[in-house]
């Protein structure tokens, strides 16, 4: 963002997907990444978005949102789990720095949910720390085999809207910006191979509350 206005989830959501689709079309306008912005920034920060999204190296939010510098407020696990620092980091985002959107970012291909569905189907755990990332997105595999899912995507997209559902069941702080129309909460799953992020589902996106899926 260039000035200090903060958006409505809606704007900030819009913003966003247009950084997204610049990205796509292979024609960035690389925002808020000079020297100039640097030294704005120095005295405090106003993101416009809380980033949750998945460790994987390829999903570079600013680069694929096509932000700069203070535009993104980003929190990362691998497969995008969320422990108490997670939970904590997402709410000082909102709370503290006023974010208006929280965005949940999952991903095809991801090596996560391919290790957990392999360890559901066929018993394989993993080692270390490792094994409780797979414990975490048990839930989410369960889920997209009990409702008869079986493509890549649809585990995905699964994941992505358990973590959502997630974030809001054991936050009490973002429940009630959503509530009270201060955030909204999305869910997107990125391809890898064309750059697109497509929304998986959404709370309070609307200046009414109401969910769009």
């Amino acid at each position: 963002m260039t000035d200090n206005v903060t958006p409505t989830p809606r704007e900030a959501f819009e913003i966003l997907l247009a950084g997204n689709q610049r990205f796509v079309a292979g024609s960035p306008e690389h925002p808020n990444q000079d020297a100039a912005r640097r030294a704005e920034l120095a005295p405090g920060q106003s993101p416009f978005a809380v980033l949750f999204g998945c460790s994987d190296s390829r999903l570079a939010a600013e680069i694929i949102f096509d932000r700069g510098l203070g535009d993104l407020f980003v929190v990362r696990t691998a497969g995008h789990v969320m422990g108490p620092e997670v939970l904590g980091s997402v709410e000082y985002g909102v709370s503290v720095l006023g974010c208006p959107l929280v965005v949940v970012l999952g991903h095809d291909s991801c090596g996560a949910v391919a290790a957990t569905r392999a360890a559901v189907e066929g018993g394989a755990t993993g080692d270390g720390f490792v094994r409780d990332v797979i414990e975490r997105v048990t839930p989410s595999v369960l889920a997209a085999r009990a409702a008869g899912h079986a493509e890549d995507a649809d585990f995905i997209d699964e994941h992505v809207r358990c973590s959502v559902d997630l974030l809001l069941d054991r936050s009490r702080a973002l429940a009630d910006a959503v509530a009270a129309g201060r955030a909204a909460v999305v869910g997107l799953a990125y391809r890898l191979t064309d750059g697109t992020a497509r929304l998986v589902t959404a709370r309070g996106l609307d200046q009414a509350g109401t969910a769009a899926a």
